[in-house]
Protein backbone atom coordinates (compact mmCIF):
# COMPACT_ATOMS: atom_id res chain seq x y z
CA UNK A 1 0.00 0.00 0.00
CA UNK A 2 1.41 3.46 -1.23
CA UNK A 3 -0.10 5.39 1.54
CA UNK A 4 1.97 8.31 2.55
CA UNK A 5 1.74 9.85 6.29
CA UNK A 6 3.57 12.77 7.26
CA UNK A 7 3.87 13.43 11.08
CA UNK A 8 4.78 17.13 12.07
CA UNK A 9 7.63 17.70 9.49
CA UNK A 10 9.65 20.58 9.99
CA UNK A 11 12.29 21.91 7.75
CA UNK A 12 14.51 24.35 9.54
CA UNK A 13 17.79 25.79 7.54
CA UNK A 14 20.72 26.76 9.58
CA UNK A 15 23.08 24.86 12.45
CA UNK A 16 21.76 25.10 15.40
CA UNK A 17 24.03 27.05 18.31
CA UNK A 18 24.60 23.94 20.23
CA UNK A 19 24.30 20.53 20.10
CA UNK A 20 20.82 19.06 20.56
CA UNK A 21 19.22 22.47 20.08
CA UNK A 22 17.33 23.23 17.10
CA UNK A 23 18.67 25.36 14.52
CA UNK A 24 17.48 28.87 14.39
CA UNK A 25 17.01 29.65 10.68
CA UNK A 26 14.13 29.84 8.69
CA UNK A 27 11.46 27.13 8.72
CA UNK A 28 10.94 26.33 5.07
CA UNK A 29 7.92 23.63 6.26
CA UNK A 30 6.27 24.19 9.45
CA UNK A 31 4.84 21.21 11.57
CA UNK A 32 2.92 19.41 8.27
CA UNK A 33 0.71 16.48 9.46
CA UNK A 34 -1.21 15.09 6.47
CA UNK A 35 -2.20 11.34 4.93
CA UNK A 36 -1.56 11.52 1.09
CA UNK A 37 -4.23 8.12 0.55
CA UNK A 38 -3.04 5.45 -1.96
CA UNK A 39 -3.25 5.21 -5.21
CA UNK A 40 -4.20 9.31 -5.40
CA UNK A 41 -2.87 12.06 -7.01
CA UNK A 42 -2.35 14.63 -5.04
CA UNK A 43 -1.20 18.09 -6.06
CA UNK A 44 0.78 20.32 -3.30
CA UNK A 45 -0.02 23.95 -4.71
CA UNK A 46 1.04 26.84 -3.72
CA UNK A 47 3.37 29.95 -4.39
CA UNK A 48 6.91 30.00 -4.79
CA UNK A 49 8.84 29.42 -1.55
CA UNK A 50 5.82 28.27 0.32
CA UNK A 51 7.68 24.64 0.80
CA UNK A 52 5.83 22.54 -1.31
CA UNK A 53 8.92 21.53 -3.70
CA UNK A 54 11.02 21.02 0.27
CA UNK A 55 8.40 18.98 1.37
CA UNK A 56 8.57 16.55 -1.58
CA UNK A 57 12.21 16.30 -1.76
CA UNK A 58 12.15 15.24 2.04
CA UNK A 59 9.61 12.33 1.12
CA UNK A 60 12.09 11.81 -1.65
CA UNK A 61 14.74 11.25 0.82
CA UNK A 62 16.86 14.35 -1.28
CA UNK A 63 15.99 16.98 2.02
CA UNK A 64 16.92 16.03 5.20
CA UNK A 65 13.86 16.42 7.84
CA UNK A 66 14.98 18.40 10.95
CA UNK A 67 11.61 16.82 13.15
CA UNK A 68 9.12 14.33 12.13
CA UNK A 69 8.67 11.32 10.82
CA UNK A 70 7.13 9.61 7.15
CA UNK A 71 5.92 6.90 6.69
CA UNK A 72 4.95 4.59 3.59
CA UNK A 73 1.95 2.22 4.48
CA UNK A 74 3.65 0.49 7.48
CA UNK A 75 7.04 1.42 6.83
CA UNK A 76 8.84 4.25 9.19
CA UNK A 77 11.16 5.76 5.56
CA UNK A 78 12.42 8.50 7.46
CA UNK A 79 15.79 7.10 7.61
CA UNK A 80 15.63 5.38 4.79
CA UNK A 81 18.39 5.93 1.96
CA UNK A 82 16.47 7.73 -1.24
CA UNK A 83 17.13 4.59 -3.29
CA UNK A 84 15.60 2.24 -0.61
CA UNK A 85 12.45 3.87 -0.67
CA UNK A 86 10.42 2.72 -3.98
CA UNK A 87 9.86 5.99 -4.83
CA UNK A 88 10.67 7.61 -8.26
CA UNK A 89 11.01 11.60 -8.73
CA UNK A 90 10.90 13.28 -11.77
CA UNK A 91 12.30 16.52 -11.96
CA UNK A 92 11.40 20.02 -13.95
CA UNK A 93 14.92 19.30 -15.51
CA UNK A 94 14.52 16.29 -17.30
CA UNK A 95 17.73 15.05 -17.04
CA UNK A 96 18.68 12.76 -19.08
CA UNK A 97 21.52 11.61 -20.61
CA UNK A 98 22.06 13.49 -24.07
CA UNK A 99 24.34 10.49 -25.49
CA UNK A 100 22.11 7.81 -25.46
CA UNK A 101 18.92 7.07 -27.34
CA UNK A 102 15.46 6.59 -26.08
CA UNK A 103 15.55 3.26 -24.87
CA UNK A 104 19.47 4.02 -23.48
CA UNK A 105 17.91 6.14 -20.94
CA UNK A 106 15.33 4.13 -19.48
CA UNK A 107 17.54 0.83 -19.58
CA UNK A 108 20.53 2.60 -17.51
CA UNK A 109 18.94 2.65 -14.46
CA UNK A 110 17.48 -0.89 -14.60
CA UNK A 111 20.76 -1.97 -15.56
CA UNK A 112 21.90 -0.74 -12.39
CA UNK A 113 19.23 -2.59 -10.26
CA UNK A 114 21.21 -5.90 -11.88
CA UNK A 115 17.42 -6.70 -13.91
CA UNK A 116 17.27 -9.49 -15.84
CA UNK A 117 17.94 -8.33 -19.70
CA UNK A 118 14.96 -10.39 -20.82
CA UNK A 119 12.83 -8.08 -17.75
CA UNK A 120 14.64 -5.07 -18.76
CA UNK A 121 13.66 -5.40 -22.78
CA UNK A 122 9.92 -6.07 -21.58
CA UNK A 123 9.75 -3.02 -19.57
CA UNK A 124 10.98 -0.93 -21.82
CA UNK A 125 8.68 -1.85 -24.57
CA UNK A 126 5.94 -1.62 -22.29
CA UNK A 127 6.50 1.68 -20.89
CA UNK A 128 7.41 3.30 -24.37
CA UNK A 129 3.72 1.85 -25.68
CA UNK A 130 2.35 3.24 -22.46
CA UNK A 131 3.64 6.99 -22.91
CA UNK A 132 2.99 6.66 -26.91
CA UNK A 133 7.58 7.10 -27.90
CA UNK A 134 7.66 2.93 -29.35
CA UNK A 135 8.82 5.01 -32.82
CA UNK A 136 11.36 7.22 -30.74
CA UNK A 137 13.33 4.75 -29.20
CA UNK A 138 16.32 4.89 -31.16
CA UNK A 139 16.08 8.85 -30.96
CA UNK A 140 18.49 10.82 -28.60
CA UNK A 141 17.32 13.46 -26.66
CA UNK A 142 18.19 16.27 -29.07
CA UNK A 143 16.05 14.96 -31.69
CA UNK A 144 12.71 15.25 -29.45
CA UNK A 145 10.20 17.86 -28.64
CA UNK A 146 10.08 19.02 -25.18
CA UNK A 147 6.97 17.29 -24.39
CA UNK A 148 8.37 14.10 -25.74
CA UNK A 149 11.48 14.41 -23.22
CA UNK A 150 9.01 14.93 -20.67
CA UNK A 151 7.67 11.86 -21.56
CA UNK A 152 10.94 9.50 -21.45
CA UNK A 153 11.83 11.12 -18.24
CA UNK A 154 8.13 9.39 -16.90
CA UNK A 155 9.06 6.29 -19.10
CA UNK A 156 12.44 5.79 -17.11
CA UNK A 157 10.21 6.67 -13.66
CA UNK A 158 7.22 4.04 -14.29
CA UNK A 159 9.88 1.24 -15.45
CA UNK A 160 11.41 1.33 -12.02
CA UNK A 161 7.72 0.63 -10.82
CA UNK A 162 7.84 2.49 -7.64
CA UNK A 163 4.87 2.55 -5.55
CA UNK A 164 5.02 6.44 -5.06
CA UNK A 165 5.78 8.88 -7.99
CA UNK A 166 6.71 12.62 -6.96
CA UNK A 167 6.94 14.94 -9.57
CA UNK A 168 8.24 18.80 -8.87
CA UNK A 169 6.84 21.03 -11.33
CA UNK A 170 7.66 18.35 -14.47
CA UNK A 171 5.34 20.56 -17.14
CA UNK A 172 6.67 24.14 -16.41
CA UNK A 173 9.22 24.53 -19.24
CA UNK A 174 6.37 23.30 -21.99
CA UNK A 175 4.22 25.89 -23.36
CA UNK A 176 0.68 26.30 -23.36
CA UNK A 177 -0.74 23.71 -25.68
CA UNK A 178 1.74 21.16 -24.47
CA UNK A 179 1.07 21.51 -21.17
CA UNK A 180 -2.51 21.10 -21.98
CA UNK A 181 -1.26 17.85 -23.62
CA UNK A 182 0.67 16.46 -21.28
CA UNK A 183 -2.23 17.18 -18.49
CA UNK A 184 -4.30 14.80 -20.30
CA UNK A 185 -1.56 12.16 -20.42
CA UNK A 186 -0.27 12.52 -17.06
CA UNK A 187 -4.06 11.91 -15.91
CA UNK A 188 -4.33 8.50 -18.23
CA UNK A 189 -1.31 7.58 -16.93
CA UNK A 190 -1.91 7.80 -13.49
CA UNK A 191 -5.21 5.41 -13.84
CA UNK A 192 -3.29 2.91 -15.82
CA UNK A 193 -0.62 2.57 -13.19
CA UNK A 194 -3.21 3.17 -10.31
CA UNK A 195 -0.07 4.29 -7.99
CA UNK A 196 0.03 7.38 -5.62
CA UNK A 197 1.51 10.50 -7.51
CA UNK A 198 2.11 13.13 -5.52
CA UNK A 199 3.03 16.51 -7.81
CA UNK A 200 4.25 20.20 -7.28
CA UNK A 201 3.03 22.87 -8.73
CA UNK A 202 2.13 26.85 -8.48
CA UNK A 203 -0.02 26.73 -11.56
CA UNK A 204 -3.93 26.26 -9.96
CA UNK A 205 -4.94 25.16 -13.28
CA UNK A 206 -2.86 22.17 -13.09
CA UNK A 207 -4.08 21.36 -9.74
CA UNK A 208 -7.70 21.86 -10.33
CA UNK A 209 -7.27 19.51 -13.88
CA UNK A 210 -5.50 16.71 -12.29
CA UNK A 211 -5.25 16.24 -8.88
CA UNK A 212 -8.03 14.59 -7.00
CA UNK A 213 -6.54 15.26 -3.72
CA UNK A 214 -5.31 19.34 -3.07
CA UNK A 215 -3.02 20.36 -0.26
CA UNK A 216 -2.60 24.18 -0.43
CA UNK A 217 0.49 25.37 1.09
CA UNK A 218 1.97 28.98 2.45
CA UNK A 219 5.09 30.12 4.10
CA UNK A 220 5.44 26.18 5.06
CA UNK A 221 2.05 25.75 6.57
CA UNK A 222 -0.73 23.71 5.07
CA UNK A 223 -3.73 25.70 4.91
CA UNK A 224 -6.42 23.65 3.05
CA UNK A 225 -6.82 19.68 1.56
CA UNK A 226 -9.37 19.03 -0.30
CA UNK A 227 -10.81 17.95 -3.47
CA UNK A 228 -10.99 20.94 -6.43
CA UNK A 229 -14.53 21.23 -5.39
CA UNK A 230 -14.23 21.77 -2.06
CA UNK A 231 -11.17 24.08 -2.66
CA UNK A 232 -12.80 25.96 -4.69
CA UNK A 233 -16.66 26.37 -3.49
CA UNK A 234 -15.73 26.10 0.59
CA UNK A 235 -12.33 27.91 1.04
CA UNK A 236 -11.79 27.82 4.95
CA UNK A 237 -9.44 31.19 4.72
CA UNK A 238 -8.75 34.13 2.33
CA UNK A 239 -5.22 33.18 0.92
CA UNK A 240 -7.18 29.66 -0.66
CA UNK A 241 -10.18 31.72 -1.51
CA UNK A 242 -7.77 34.80 -3.45
CA UNK A 243 -5.29 31.87 -4.98
CA UNK A 244 -7.73 29.36 -6.53
CA UNK A 245 -9.63 30.38 -9.07
CA UNK A 246 -8.97 32.55 -12.39
CA UNK A 247 -8.65 35.25 -10.85
CA UNK A 248 -8.97 34.56 -7.50
CA UNK A 249 -12.03 35.70 -5.18
CA UNK A 250 -12.57 39.29 -4.64
CA UNK A 251 -12.34 40.30 -1.22
CA UNK A 252 -13.27 43.48 0.17
CA UNK A 253 -12.18 44.95 4.06
CA UNK A 254 -14.67 46.58 5.59
CA UNK A 255 -14.32 48.87 8.61
CA UNK A 256 -14.64 46.25 11.27
CA UNK A 257 -11.30 44.20 10.24
CA UNK A 258 -13.45 41.77 8.45
CA UNK A 259 -14.19 40.75 4.70
CA UNK A 260 -16.25 40.01 2.24
CA UNK A 261 -15.69 37.64 -0.93
CA UNK A 262 -17.21 36.90 -3.96
CA UNK A 263 -16.46 35.38 -7.23
CA UNK A 264 -16.01 37.19 -10.48
CA UNK A 265 -18.40 34.81 -12.32
CA UNK A 266 -20.68 35.04 -9.32
CA UNK A 267 -21.86 38.91 -10.01
CA UNK A 268 -23.68 40.08 -12.64
CA UNK A 269 -24.04 43.27 -14.42
CA UNK A 270 -27.87 44.85 -13.64
CA UNK A 271 -29.69 44.89 -16.60
CA UNK A 272 -32.70 43.71 -17.92
CA UNK A 273 -32.12 40.04 -17.58
CA UNK A 274 -30.24 40.68 -13.82
CA UNK A 275 -33.39 42.61 -11.97
CA UNK A 276 -32.27 43.03 -8.17
CA UNK A 277 -34.75 41.75 -5.77
CA UNK A 278 -35.50 42.19 -2.22
CA UNK A 279 -32.17 41.51 -0.21
CA UNK A 280 -29.66 41.71 -3.27
CA UNK A 281 -26.93 44.13 -2.86
CA UNK A 282 -26.66 46.59 -5.75
CA UNK A 283 -22.99 47.95 -6.01
CA UNK A 284 -22.02 51.50 -8.46
CA UNK A 285 -18.81 51.37 -10.25
CA UNK A 286 -16.38 52.50 -12.75
CA UNK A 287 -14.98 49.87 -15.37
CA UNK A 288 -10.90 50.72 -15.68
CA UNK A 289 -9.82 47.72 -17.70
CA UNK A 290 -11.73 45.24 -19.95
CA UNK A 291 -10.18 41.72 -21.54
CA UNK A 292 -11.27 40.19 -23.79
CA UNK A 293 -11.32 36.02 -23.54
CA UNK A 294 -13.21 34.58 -26.35
CA UNK A 295 -16.06 33.24 -24.93
CA UNK A 296 -16.17 36.06 -22.00
CA UNK A 297 -15.03 39.11 -20.76
CA UNK A 298 -13.32 40.34 -17.42
CA UNK A 299 -13.68 43.68 -16.31
CA UNK A 300 -11.83 45.07 -14.16
CA UNK A 301 -14.00 47.68 -11.99
CA UNK A 302 -13.43 50.66 -9.08
CA UNK A 303 -16.45 50.24 -6.25
CA UNK A 304 -15.01 52.43 -4.02
CA UNK A 305 -14.36 50.09 -1.19
CA UNK A 306 -11.65 48.39 -3.23
CA UNK A 307 -11.41 47.35 -6.73
CA UNK A 308 -13.11 43.69 -7.91
CA UNK A 309 -13.06 41.53 -11.11
CA UNK A 310 -16.50 40.65 -13.03
CA UNK A 311 -16.25 37.86 -16.07
CA UNK A 312 -19.34 38.23 -18.03
CA UNK A 313 -20.70 36.01 -20.98
CA UNK A 314 -22.75 39.38 -22.36
CA UNK A 315 -21.55 39.98 -26.14
CA UNK A 316 -22.55 43.54 -25.56
CA UNK A 317 -19.31 44.80 -24.44
CA UNK A 318 -18.70 47.60 -22.11
CA UNK A 319 -15.64 50.23 -22.35
CA UNK A 320 -13.62 51.71 -19.89
CA UNK A 321 -14.90 54.75 -18.11
CA UNK A 322 -17.82 53.43 -17.88
CA UNK A 323 -20.20 53.74 -14.83
CA UNK A 324 -22.28 50.62 -13.92
CA UNK A 325 -24.44 49.03 -11.47
CA UNK A 326 -23.77 45.33 -10.03
CA UNK A 327 -25.59 42.78 -8.96
CA UNK A 328 -24.89 40.83 -5.96
CA UNK A 329 -26.68 38.17 -4.39
CA UNK A 330 -26.26 37.07 -0.82
CA UNK A 331 -26.15 33.46 -1.93
CA UNK A 332 -22.54 34.06 -3.53
CA UNK A 333 -20.84 35.90 -0.30
CA UNK A 334 -18.36 34.36 1.93
CA UNK A 335 -17.20 35.99 4.87
CA UNK A 336 -14.04 35.96 6.78
CA UNK A 337 -13.10 37.02 9.98
CA UNK A 338 -10.09 39.80 11.50
CA UNK A 339 -7.37 36.75 11.00
CA UNK A 340 -8.69 35.96 7.25
CA UNK A 341 -10.33 32.44 8.70
CA UNK A 342 -13.48 32.20 7.29
CA UNK A 343 -16.63 32.49 9.09
CA UNK A 344 -19.29 29.82 8.52
CA UNK A 345 -22.40 30.82 11.03
CA UNK A 346 -25.54 31.75 8.57
CA UNK A 347 -26.49 34.74 10.94
CA UNK A 348 -22.77 35.97 11.09
CA UNK A 349 -22.31 35.86 7.00
CA UNK A 350 -25.76 37.83 7.39
CA UNK A 351 -24.06 40.85 9.61
CA UNK A 352 -20.88 41.32 7.06
CA UNK A 353 -23.08 41.13 4.21
CA UNK A 354 -25.14 43.67 5.43
CA UNK A 355 -22.53 45.91 6.41
CA UNK A 356 -21.24 45.53 2.98
CA UNK A 357 -24.78 46.57 1.58
CA UNK A 358 -24.89 49.64 4.06
CA UNK A 359 -21.36 50.77 3.54
CA UNK A 360 -22.06 50.68 -0.12
CA UNK A 361 -25.10 52.64 -0.23
CA UNK A 362 -23.16 55.42 1.11
CA UNK A 363 -21.01 55.89 -2.02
Amino acid sequence: MARIELNHITKIYGEPKRKGLLPEGARAVNDVSMVIPDRSFTVLLGPSGCGKTTLLRMIAGLESITLGTIKLGDVDITNIPPGDRGIAMVFQAYALYPHMTVWKNIEFGLKNARMPSYEINRRIKEVLKLVNLEEYANRRPANLSGGQRQRVALARAIAKRPEVFLMDEPLSNLDAKLRSSMRTELIQIHKSLQSTFVYVTHDQVEAMTMGDNIVVMNQGVVKQIGTPIEIYDEPNCVFVAQFIGDPGMNIINLKDGKKIGFRPRNINFVNEDNVPKDGDCVIRGEILAVENHGSEFLYFVDIGLGKIYIKDSDRTLKAVGDSVEILLKRKNVYAFDEDENRIYGDKEVDRVYESFRSAGNQL
